[in-house]
């Protein structure tokens, strides 16, 4: 078996159990569990705290002690247990813990995931630039193979989506210790920080970096605005007799499947875009997108306005993708060697950390203030964060400065 064939089925399977329920899970809290959007928006906030705290931690411990791709099963072992119990759990005090324990033992598995993709390929004399990205793209084909299995077998609004997952998380623990070694750098540390880890925070003393993960922390916001909100705004649509027997509104979880089909388009074309037009213009695409993304949402409609739904759902490929998988590579390109799994784990903890955490209260707090006797006003609600993701790319184009070399893009320091 190749190593880049190994490569792809963990690839696949780290993303299947996200699929599983992230995008299906705020539909069965709104829907079935009848929490207010301001319940919903603490419960997703979870997915911020941990990933403040665990993706920098363990990415310290994969780069000093233990090996990668052994505490990536662990995660995904303890995840698995962690499922299991939020699926037994129904109000939004105990599903709140319930999923801060999940996104404790998931989030950081992300990271991880890119840590020994990277180190494997690096260690089989290929280039996590160019190879990697036709790799990934099967862990967004695993997302969507998990959503329609949750939609084809009716688990969108049930506690069976959580339980689906679980197994999922099982299966990927127990594959991942067959995976290639990954051996910590065992480096001598020169100092307290250095022997935490902590010198990955040098980063922002670089001001292009500091920079870019502020920005980063934003996006990660946007990403998490249309993971909580994507499935309960079609699923208002049933409320409605003239789109109550459309498709869209009986299978969301396929319909929002469009985007995670859209990004195994937009993977591919990374290595092409980042060395002909550098990670600064890569962004600002990404950036633009999103605010396609929401501005789609805000005039689509299940009925004759459907096509404006599958247009927002094409545009989050590179929404996504040129955000998530470039950002990656380009801290993978610029950051230390010795310190690229803390890296990893910082750029983790600014997106998915802070920056979700801005997004799951801020959408959640949004919902709510356009909420009006259980009605909201769903088209101000996306032209808002549509204008916020258009502000964003305003300012990143005017302050982030990056000489941008092609030929940095086509191989990777060792």
């Amino acid at each position: 078996m190749s190593i880049k064939f190994r490569l792809t089925i963990i690839n696949f399977l780290q993303f299947f159990i996200w699929g599983a329920y992230l995008t299906s899970i705020g539909g069965y809290m709104y829907a079935t569990l009848h929490f207010q959007g301001e319940e919903i928006g603490t419960v997703f906030l979870t997915l911020g705290i941990a990933s403040i705290f665990m993706p920098p931690l363990l990415g310290i411990v994969s780069d000093k002690w233990i090996n990668a791709e052994r505490l990536l099963g662990i995660m995904h072992l303890v995840g698995a247990a962690a499922l299991y119990y939020a699926s037994t759990v129904t109000t939004p005090t105990t599903m709140f813990w319930a999923m801060l324990l999940v996104c404790a033992a998931y989030m950081p598995t992300i990271s991880l995931n890119n840590t020994v993709s990277y180190y494997v390929l690096k260690s089989h004399g290929m280039e996590p630039q160019k190879d990697f990205p036709p790799i990934r793209v099967w862990g967004t084909i695993g997302f969507i193979a998990a959503m329609w299995l949750t939609d084809l077998f009716h688990l969108t609004l049930t506690k069976g989506q959580l339980l689906f997952a679980c197994g999922s998380s099982i299966i990927t623990g127990l594959y991942c210790f067959t995976l290639p070694y990954c051996k910590p750098a065992n480096t001598k540390s020169s100092s307290l920080a250095e022997a935490f880890g902590l010198d990955a925070l040098k980063l922002f003393g670089i001001t292009k970096m500091a920079i870019f993960f502020i920005f980063s922390m934003f996006l990660g916001a946007a990403l998490q605005i249309t993971n909580q909100w994507g499935v309960p705004f079609i699923d208002h649509f049933k409320s409605d007799p003239a789109y109550a027997d459309t498709i869209g509104v009986k299978y969301p979880n396929i319909l929002v499947s469009i985007s995670q089909i859209s990004e195994t388009v937009f993977i591919v074309t990374i290595p092409f875009f980042l060395r002909r037009y550098g990670i600064k213009t890569v962004m600002l695409m990404s950036m633009v997108a999103w605010c396609l993304r929401f501005g789609l949402f805000g005039i689509g409609n299940p009925g004759s306005g459907l096509i404006f739904l599958i247009l927002s759902m094409i545009v989050y490929g590179m929404a996504f993708d040129f955000f998530n998988i470039s950002g990656s590579l380009f801290i993978e390109k610029e950051a230390p060697s010795n310190i690229r799994g803390s890296a990893q784990g910082l750029f983790m903890m600014m997106t998915n950390g802070i920056g979700a955490m801005i997004g799951s209260y801020g959408s959640g707090w949004m919902v709510q203030h356009y909420t009006i006797d259980g009605v909201t006003d769903w088209p101000s609600v996306w032209f808002i964060f549509s204008a916020y993701a258009l502000t964003i790319a305003v300012l990143f184009a005017l302050i982030f400065k990056y000489r941008h070399q092609p030929e940095s893009f086509q191989t990777v320091s060792h």
